[in-house]
């Protein structure tokens, strides 16, 4: 599947705001479950940009405007080739154990997705060591998405876990984190993907950048789960990073001097062509 991607991230000021200086992840990754055709970032006004790759290989790309504005435009465009993504073997639970100093990182609590009773406090069944893991997981992301309200009024980005837990209703950021301390807590190495879904009206979270869970299947490899639409991660899923959590991969975080209290506007528009 083709997709081309718009994403504006606009900032405006009531006084003029000077040595912006901004982190911005919206660079898609290429990797087997995709193919980056192209990429442009365009900035208002002119600015200094240099890029780098992170500790999870997403590329980010630092923008800074030395000179007084009261406004900021920052405008990504990417044309990307998903591809198909085979279905795992059956791999039983007990495997993982074998797995896991590889991938500690992706066990260990976080600051958005700190230890605790999860699997209980969401009513998830802990399984057996013979059980198989891919169902058990394309179980516990239908039940996460019965489970859960989606909800744009619900939450903010800094909504803790905890307190998602008590109403179970927010967005694709809270299902993820929810779906990160089920798993982690049960033994199994999962990552916070940030990235872009093409809806075609047929499932929510499109209109700003997506959010899913990538979990690892011994003998396979990393598999998208996503408890928002109860879907895997396929040709509709646009990946542009991973890490531990949302602060990771956080698309567009900065600072400025002056300017006083800005307003951020985002706009996210993704066409898709089979």
């Amino acid at each position: 599947m083709r997709c081309e991607i718009r994403h504006a991230t606009e900032y405006r000021y009531p006084k003029p705001a000077w040595d912006s200086f901004n982190q911005v992840r919206l660079h898609p990754s290429q990797e087997a479950r995709q193919t980056v055709r192209s990429f442009h970032l365009h900035v208002a006004p002119d600015a200094e940009i240099t890029s780098h790759k992170d500790y999870f290989g997403a590329i980010v790309h630092h923008v800074h405007v030395h000179d007084p504005h009261t406004h900021l435009l920052i405008e990504a465009q990417a044309l990307v080739d998903t591809h198909p993504v085979p279905d795992p073997a059956p791999v039983p639970f007990g495997t993982l154990w074998a797995e896991r100093a590889r991938h500690t990182e992706f066990l260990v609590a976080s600051p958005r997705v700190p230890g605790g009773a999860w699997p209980e406090l969401f009513g998830v069944t802990r399984p057996a060591g013979g059980d198989d893991l891919p169902s058990f997981l394309s179980d516990l992301n239908s039940q996460l998405y019965r489970q859960f309200t989606y909800d744009t009024q619900a939450t903010t980005v800094s909504t803790p876990l905890a307190e998602f837990a008590t109403h179970q209703r927010g967005v694709c950021q809270d299902f993820t984190h929810a779906m990160l301390g089920v798993t982690r807590q049960l033994g199994i190495p999962a990552r916070y993907v940030s990235g872009y879904l093409y809806s075609g009206g047929e499932m929510v979270g499109a209109e700003a950048t997506h959010a899913w869970v990538e979990c690892f299947i011994p003998g396979y490899g990393w598999l998208g789960f996503d408890p928002t639409n109860n879907c895997v991660a396929r040709e509709k899923h646009v990946k542009i990073g991973h890490g531990r959590e949302y602060s990771d991969v956080s698309p567009v975080r900065g600072t400025y001097y002056g300017g006083g209290q800005g307003r951020m506007d985002v706009a996210v528009h993704v066409y898709g062509d089979q």
